[in-house]
């Protein structure tokens, strides 16, 4: 299996609520939230992907272009979009949308990166021909 097939099918999408528990005194998400959910979806993409122990060692910059109120619906989309010998780029966007209406808008995007980890929780080489489709 190629890069690219293997990064298609372990592109990861997840829907939320935005309920007042999880904004701030402005009514709108709060950016850490925002970013435990990014990191989340990038975890999943990235075990998906390498169906291996991953763990995250950094994230790069996360631009925050439109706020997101509560009351509205939020997907978050990972991809793989770099891979080392022992490390995914993953990138992550927010889109909005109103939930009585078809408004989408990209709201947050962010890059982060994961290493692939073995028993003795040192780095191990990521090796995609080695995963069995059925």
């Amino acid at each position: 299996m190629t890069f690219e097939e293997r990064a298609a099918l372990s592109e990861t999408h997840i829907f939320k609520a935005v309920f007042p528990n999880t904004t701030n005194h402005y009514d709108t998400l709060f950016g850490g939230s925002a970013m435990q959910l990014m990191d989340e979806v990038a975890f999943i993409t990235a075990t998906r992907f390498a169906r291996m122990k991953m763990v995250t060692v950094s994230s790069d910059r996360i631009d925050f272009t439109v706020p997101i109120p509560s009351g509205t619906i939020i997907e978050l989309v990972g991809k793989v979009t770099k891979m080392g010998n022992t490390s995914l780029h993953i990138h992550v966007d927010i889109f909005m949308e109103e939930m009585h209406s078809d408004k989408r808008v990209s709201a947050i995007s962010g890059e982060f990166i994961f290493v692939a980890i073995g028993v003795n929780k040192m780095p191990v080489k990521i090796d995609i021909s080695n995963i069995l489709q059925d």
